[in-house]
């Protein structure tokens, strides 16, 4: 029997990768698979990929325990889909003599277990990896999302972190398949998106060409995806105010600042032993002042296209920031001009919807006008977000940021904020800036957090 379900197992996973890399259907496959599912006393609907895991689960919600538990499943069965469709590696034959291509391994032992998991793992992964082609609807998309949150939790975070920026890309695809105008345009429809970072950057490019109801529903997406990351990013910057005591300032000679250990210990002294009473002469308080100079912070964003992800994470941090009271944030986007936004700050909202994605890079126009801002360049930070790109301006922007880095700016040169933590950085400005003691953050958003409640704390 150990044959037997081995063999099953591979025919699942053949009828996987068929349905990911080849449109041509195999009725062989389709047939044998059938049988494997009706055998392990599975639903059909298995083998659908119109039909979503949660209507899957919905109507036989047996099944929602075994796809929660398929996590060492779908790396198994994630080698079998390998990187992307490029055909196998096969050694030179004689003629007629074919490759026949080996499905994963696991353990020696196949069970009819293994087998029930390669069928969920097999639904699961077609209907995520296999787009297909045409148009998209507001409902097909919502099921591929959903699909991929099946996905991502299955993996847990490091492995929805690897798989991450291919999710991305497939999500990007749906949404530039969407007729959006026209789903936007129908309540109903639109209340069917579900808002992420594919999704907003299509909002924002294509803004200028909506109006009345669709205009509405599309700035309801971009405040409701807003939100969500804020509520994210506000939880990372908790408690970063802190700040340090000011020694300078006197306590206050109130009850609630009495230091009683150190009041007791610097009376020690006054201790008689015959009645046994500490006798207290001098009573210490704690200092609890802190320093009240609020700290300057100076976002630039690059808002060409290709910086999307990173602009829409850093204005929403920016405008966390900002809500803190020690920190005086401005923001400026550029591209071939700069717009200063920081009245707009508070708001990532608004900031959102006064940005134009796409064009050039002209990152000394940006410089020009955060150079003003800096009035106190020790209690300075400059974060500048951008790939880089500058060509013919590389060296005079770099010579600008050299020189605000010596006048004692504390610099922070970001490639990329975003879901995915890849990003191109101009190799030439990278390499220089690493030289400068100030290397280029390209990853999460985390690692931007984490250097500015430094510079604050």
């Amino acid at each position: 029997m150990t044959d037997s379900n081995e063999t099953r197992r591979q025919i699942l996973y053949w009828r996987l990768l068929a349905g990911i890399f080849d449109s041509e259907a195999q009725p062989a496959l389709e047939t044998s698979s059938v049988a494997i599912v009706d055998d392990l006393g599975l639903p059909t609907a298995l083998l659908d990929p119109g039909v979503s895991i949660d209507n899957v689960v919905q109507r036989f919600p047996d099944l929602g325990s075994e796809f929660d538990g398929l996590g060492e499943h779908v790396h198994a069965a994630e080698s079998a889909v390998g990187t992307g469709g490029d055909e196998p590696e096969s050694d030179a034959t004689e003629a007629g003599e074919q490759q026949t291509p080996v499905a994963p391994e696991s353990d020696a032992i196949i069970g009819a277990g293994e087998v029930r998991s390669a069928a969920l793992v097999s639904k699961l992964l077609l209907n995520v990896f296999a787009t297909g082609g045409g148009t998209v609807s507001a409902t097909q998309l919502a099921g591929w999302q959903r699909d991929a949150g099946w996905l991502r939790r299955m993996l847990g975070e490091e492995g929805g972190g690897e798989v991450r920026g291919v999710l991305a890309d497939l999500e990007a695809d749906l949404v530039s398949r969407m007729r959006l105008r026209e789903v936007l345009a129908d309540p109903a429809l639109a209340s069917q998106l579900t808002p992420s970072m594919s999704l907003l950057e299509q909002l924002l490019r294509d803004k200028a060409n909506l109006s009345g109801v669709a205009l509405a529903n599309a700035k309801s997406l971009i405040r409701r995806y807003v939100e969500q990351v804020a509520e994210v990013l506000r939880t990372q910057v908790q408690q970063t105010t802190a700040g340090t005591i000011d020694r300078s300032v006197p306590p206050k000679r109130i009850l609630r600042n009495l230091d009683v250990d150190r009041t007791i210990w610097k009376n020690l002294t006054n201790w008689n032993p015959e009645d046994e009473r500490l006798y207290v002469d001098r009573l210490f308080y704690r200092q609890t002042a802190k320093r009240t100079v609020p700290a300057r912070m100076i976002v630039v964003v690059d808002q060409s296209g290709s910086m999307v992800d990173s602009m829409v994470n850093c204005t929403i941090l920016a405008s966390i920031f900002a809500g803190l009271p020690k920190v005086d944030v401005h923001l400026i986007a550029y591209d071939t001009r700069a717009i200063d936004l920081t009245p707009w700050v508070h708001d990532p909202f608004e900031v959102l919807l006064r940005t134009n994605l796409g064009g050039g890079n002209d990152g000394p126009v940006a410089m020009a006008m955060a150079q003003p801002k800096i009035v106190d360049p020790t209690n300075t930070v400059l974060v500048w977000i951008s790939d880089f790109y500058e060509f013919d301006r590389s060296q005079p922007l770099y010579e600008s940021m050299q020189a605000v880095h010596r006048n004692g700016v504390k610099l922070i040169p970001v490639g990329s904020v975003n879901s995915s933590g890849h990003q191109s950085v101009n190799p030439w400005f990278r390499e220089r800036f690493k030289a400068m003691g100030t290397p280029v953050i390209s990853g999460r958003i985390q690692k931007l957090v984490f250097e500015l409640k430094n510079f604050l704390d």
